[in-house]
């Protein structure tokens, strides 16, 4: 017992030293601190399969998770698309990456694919296509002038009538609000669709015409 309350108490000690120092620059929730996205908290405001519900996924779908984190979402979609749809995950932390694959190979999951890159930086082939993309929590780790890149390289990467899932939660020190949010996807071309939520934690769908 009192190992485990060493845990939590370190955890939350580095959970919140994060926390200040991304208040002074953008800095990604690092891989150690996975726990603060895999939580009950987090599930039951923003759960997996409640977000690829919103969003439509089914069977044989083709789905894109930009800053992927441990895969909470992105394993959730390649269970729910099957064998005939298609995962690809794009994280700019390696680590982050080599636990998704690992993740994915224990759940036996062929059909989830891993980019090491920065949104809006180039790390999609052309011939990528999907039918939802998902911006889970993570808009505000991507640097301000890679935010609008970022909404075109996925308003691209999306079929006409797709559809971009943004989820953003208070007390995430990147929190981006709904209006800001939507001056990015109408910039990129998008048109604001269903809004799920309230202020401090929502979800704002973007569709492609």
């Amino acid at each position: 017992m009192r190992k485990l309350l060493l845990a939590l108490l370190l955890l939350t000690g580095a959970g919140l030293l994060w926390r200040l120092l991304s208040k002074r620059t953008v800095l990604p929730c690092p891989w150690w601190l996975s726990a603060l996205v895999e939580n009950p908290i987090m599930e039951a405001v923003a759960g997996a399969d409640l977000l690829l519900d919103r969003a439509g996924v089914g069977v044989g779908m083709s789905v894109l998770d930009v800053g992927c984190g441990p895969g909470r979402v992105a394993l959730a979609a390649a269970r729910r698309v099957g064998a005939a749809g298609r995962v690809v995950v794009l994280d700019v932390q390696p680590r982050m990456l080599d636990r998704v694959r690992s993740r994915a190979a224990a759940a036996g999951l062929g059909n989830l694919e891993t980019v090491l890159a920065g949104a809006g930086r180039g790390g999609l082939d052309d011939e990528d296509v999907f039918d939802a993309a998902f911006l889970v929590t993570v808009l505000g780790e991507i640097p301000a002038a890679d935010r609008l890149p970022a909404f075109e390289e996925i308003h691209r990467a999306l079929h006409p009538g797709g559809v971009l899932s943004v989820t953003e939660l208070l007390p995430d020190p990147h929190f981006q609000s709904r209006a800001a949010v939507t001056r990015l996807g109408v910039a990129a071309g998008l048109r604001p669709g269903p809004f799920f939520g309230y202020r401090g934690a929502y979800t704002l769908h973007l569709l492609k015409a």
